[in-house]
């Protein structure tokens, strides 16, 4: 088996705590890049969030690819020009809104380049200002919005006990319609159903005509869980959680100890 792609989450996986990428792993990418193997960054992050990780990783070459939105977007890194990209409707949009009004918790809508706020419940302002330094913000007006709507992603961020608590009240048909995930333990995404890290991967290994043994993929939390069932093997951090390590095939080590250059070298290069 020859591993002809790599995914990687960011969070937790290639960064270690201080946000940053070690020279151990900005060498193993590029010793994986040298060999003929792509490297793909996957996360639910904008392009525009991921630039200057890009950068340090030298992929922002042609023909480098990133899948961003938790895989509703694929895009040519140097360009940002979409291969493709899967969004939500007005309908749904105000769907989700009305929902985050019933668990009295605060929404952002999101597209390619903005972070919409609707009206907030009282006294409770979205934390996503303090995650989000990428994007501006701008406030939005839900009974005048366009038929013509289109956002990547819906998200509530709140404190992550309250988040928790209205996470649990979700009701069960409508996570039958949207893909519900977090991200971060105060940060939770709500995608088209056809959206999630493992769907993404999956197009692009089409796109590329990639055989899914020929694909790793490396995470940490509930939203990598997808693309790490999906790999033909399937990497959990020493620092992942419980429920991905479950399902990954092998446990390299932590994002504080350089675990995605350790994966790169065992179980691609070597």
């Amino acid at each position: 088996m020859t591993i002809k792609l790599v995914a990687l989450d960011l969070d937790g996986t290639l960064l270690n705590k201080q946000k940053e990428v070690s020279e151990e792993n900005k060498q193993a990418i590029q010793r994986a890049k040298e060999a003929g193997v792509k490297v793909v960054l996957c996360t639910g992050r904008p392009l525009k969030a991921i630039l200057h990780i890009l950068k340090a990783c030298n992929l922002l070459e042609d023909g480098d690819l990133g899948i961003t939105y938790n895989g509703g977007l694929i895009q040519w890194t140097k360009t940002g020009q979409s291969l493709s990209q899967i969004t939500m409707s007005k309908d749904e949009v105000l769907e989700v809104y009305e929902l985050s009004k019933t668990l009295d918790v605060p929404c952002n809508f999101i597209d390619l380049n903005t972070v919409y706020e609707p009206a907030y419940p009282a006294g409770k302002t979205s934390l996503y200002p303090s995650i989000m330094d990428i994007l501006p913000f701008k406030p939005i007006n839900t009974a005048s919005l366009p038929d013509s709507t289109a956002m990547n992603k819906l998200i509530f961020c709140w404190h992550q006990p309250e988040l928790d608590e209205a996470i649990a009240k979700i009701p069960a048909d409508f996570r039958d319609r949207y893909t519900i995930m977090k991200s971060r333990p105060n940060l939770l995404e709500i995608l088209p159903k056809t959206v999630d890290k493992g769907k993404g991967l999956a197009l692009l290994a089409e796109e590329l005509n990639l055989d899914v043994s020929e694909i790793m993929a490396i995470g940490d939390q509930e939203n990598d869980l997808a693309m790490i069932q999906y790999a033909g093997v399937g990497v959990a951090m020493d620092n992942a959680t419980d429920e991905v390590k479950k399902y990954a095939d092998v446990v390299t080590r932590s994002n504080e100890d350089h675990g995605v250059a350790y994966a790169i070298d065992q179980y691609v290069l070597n």
